[in-house]
């Protein structure tokens, strides 16, 4: 297990599933305010990369919470597969 897996198994331990969830959805929440003031014209690529890193964080420990590590990394497999057919699709048009 990676050092930063290991931390974020710890933080679960440590603070609890459900603490860590609403964490979780918290981190979002501050990624999606980041990325709308952006869209408004407010410079804030810093903020933006900081908040990428705090969701980065809570999903790794959700993928732990939920047991589902290897089946993100499927689900992630088959759409950005499905993403490609798509965008080649795009250029034969």
């Amino acid at each position: 297990m990676s050092y930063q897996k290991e931390i974020c198994k710890k933080a679960v331990e440590q603070y609890g599933k459900q603490p860590q969830i609403i964490m979780a959805m918290e981190e979002m929440s501050e990624l999606i305010q980041a990325l709308s003031k952006s869209i408004r014209g407010k410079e804030n690529v810093d903020n933006i990369a900081e908040g990428i890193a705090d969701v980065e964080i809570m999903l790794m420990q959700l993928k732990f919470i939920f047991k589902c590590g290897t089946a993100v990394n499927n689900w992630k497999t088959a759409k950005v597969s499905r993403l490609e057919e798509r965008l080649n699709e795009r250029r034969e048009v």
